[in-house]
């Protein structure tokens, strides 16, 4: 009864307390707790995880373009209870995973796909983190960062900013020589 009645909460986590199936609104803090021998604990995590996803994405022209992104998240501790009650302990895949490809798709497509591969995609990642965090801050789950990693453009796309790069380089080059030649 007295091994029963005590509940040990790993660090990290957080405990929620249900009683016959019915969850209390208790949530236990790290350590060893006291509780109601008829009560079970849930340990939920409340570390930063991070999910990865790999999606098709199309950009503002209509191109389809690869991306990986990473977000990065925590369960809030003082909403655990609520958490766990309305959406469980998977509440990553019901709430987060869905969400997050979903803004993934939006914020992309309202962009050009030169936005995406140049220094614009801190802004990207930016307008995702927030588009996440609206929609599952209110629900518990707080979003810290949104890290696009990887970009593959198709093909045809690569080699005409290549070529754009390259022709600007070339007029970059011809412009300092004209100089140089002129102070001649």
């Amino acid at each position: 009864v007295a091994f029963s009645a005590t509940s040990c909460v790993r660090t990290g986590h957080v405990g929620v307390v249900s009683i016959f199936g019915r969850v209390t609104g208790q949530t236990l803090s790290e350590g060893l707790h006291i509780v109601n021998p008829a009560a079970t604990v849930t340990e939920l995590s409340v570390m930063t995880q991070e999910d990865k996803e790999r999606a098709s994405v199309p950009s503002k022209e209509g191109l389809i373009m690869g991306l990986e992104a990473s977000i990065l998240y925590h369960l809030d501790p003082k909403r655990a209870a609520e958490v766990y009650q309305q959406i469980g302990p998977n509440y990553a895949e019901i709430l987060l995973q869905p969400t997050f490809r979903s803004a993934i798709r939006a914020i992309t497509a309202g962009n050009t796909a030169a936005s995406l591969y140049s220094d614009a995609r801190e802004t990207i990642a930016r307008q995702i983190v927030e588009d996440v965090s609206r929609q599952v801050a209110p629900r518990g789950v707080i979003v810290e960062n949104v890290l696009l990693r990887d970009l593959q453009l198709p093909d045809t796309l690569k080699h005409a900013i290549e070529a754009k790069q390259q022709a600007q380089q070339e007029a970059q080059r011809m412009e300092f020589v004209r100089q140089r030649e002129k102070q001649e």
